[in-house]
């Protein structure tokens, strides 16, 4: 069955970055080391593609796990592993490097977890934050041979974070988190969906610079996940919508000082979102419209 494993992920991890359109040989390698069985549990599985009823698989075959959609891990409160492709796209985005340390708020059962601790490396880390009891206790069992990474079963929006690199969100918000913009180094990218729960939002990736209020930030696709307990609002949620309804290729940076101007494509309380560029651009990535959930 191993011998199986290994040719389905082989075909898989190639899949998905077609799927992403990206080239970075690091990534592919990421999809095609790391066994998804662990993290799914036992089979038989529900999978989907966003947006589209669940679809029982007939048995226990590795091989339905191997595909660029949705798994689920709860499907009554539509909770998955989210899909690859999408995930591909967006980790080649933020552009995660060997030895660096990153944060993901939002762990699941872990898989994303190791593919970022793959991406890492020995001399990296990875610190995984899961606020349900039940998903925690998987990741924990499921990473405990990474030594690079720790499970912390609480929530990701707290002041005593580390500081990191990279900072990846796995849960939708109506804002960013004050801590996960602290907890940046110069440098460091927040990607996270700019996503009310219920709502097809973006995944927003902001970078902080060395000096200055002004941050590059710009969408890398169209996203939607299940909400972030903490950082829900209706009235921004409609008022995303909007904004969204408008075009969200425009958007170039993040400002925490200054009033709004006539630049501003979103306000929320204390930040807001522009179409005029940071004095240092956004690293270039071709917005992709059409990876939408995770």
């Amino acid at each position: 069955m191993e011998d199986r494993s290994a040719k389905y992920r082989a075909f898989y991890a190639q899949l998905i970055c077609a799927a992403a359109k990206t080239t970075d040989t690091r990534i592919e390698q990421a999809f095609r080391a790391v066994r998804r069985e662990p993290f799914a549990g036992p089979g038989p599985w529900s999978i989907a593609l966003g947006g589209h009823p669940y679809v029982v698989t007939p048995d226990d075959d590795p091989a339905f796990l191997y595909q660029n959609t949705l798994l689920a891990l709860d499907p009554a409160r539509g909770l998955n592993i989210g899909m690859p492709g999408a995930h591909a796209y967006w980790l080649g985005g933020c552009g995660v490097r060997e030895g660096e340390t990153v944060i993901q708020i939002g762990a699941g059962s872990g898989y994303y977890t190791a593919i970022l601790a793959h991406l890492v490396g020995p001399g990296g880390r990875v610190h995984a934050y899961e606020i349900d009891e039940r998903l925690a206790a998987l990741a924990r069992e499921n990473l405990k041979d990474i030594a690079h990474v720790d499970v912390r079963e609480r929530s990701g929006i707290a002041s005593d974070l580390p500081a990191a690199d990279v900072i990846y969100v796995c849960a939708g918000a109506a804002q960013p988190a004050a801590e996960w913009l602290e907890a940046l180094r110069p440098g460091g990218r927040l990607v996270f969906p700019l996503a009310p729960e219920g709502m097809l939002g973006g995944m927003l990736m902001i970078t902080r610079p060395e000096e200055g209020a002004i941050w590059p930030a710009k969408f890398l696709s169209r996203a939607q996940f299940i909400g972030c307990a903490g950082l829900q609002d209706a009235d921004a949620g409609r008022r995303l919508a909007e904004a969204f309804a408008r075009g969200w290729e425009s958007v170039r940076s993040f400002r925490r000082e200054d009033a709004p101007d006539e630049t501003c494509w979103f306000a929320g309380e204390g930040w807001w979102l522009s179409t005029a560029p940071a004095a240092v651009p956004a690293e270039a990535i071709n917005p992709h419209a059409d990876i939408t959930q995770a």
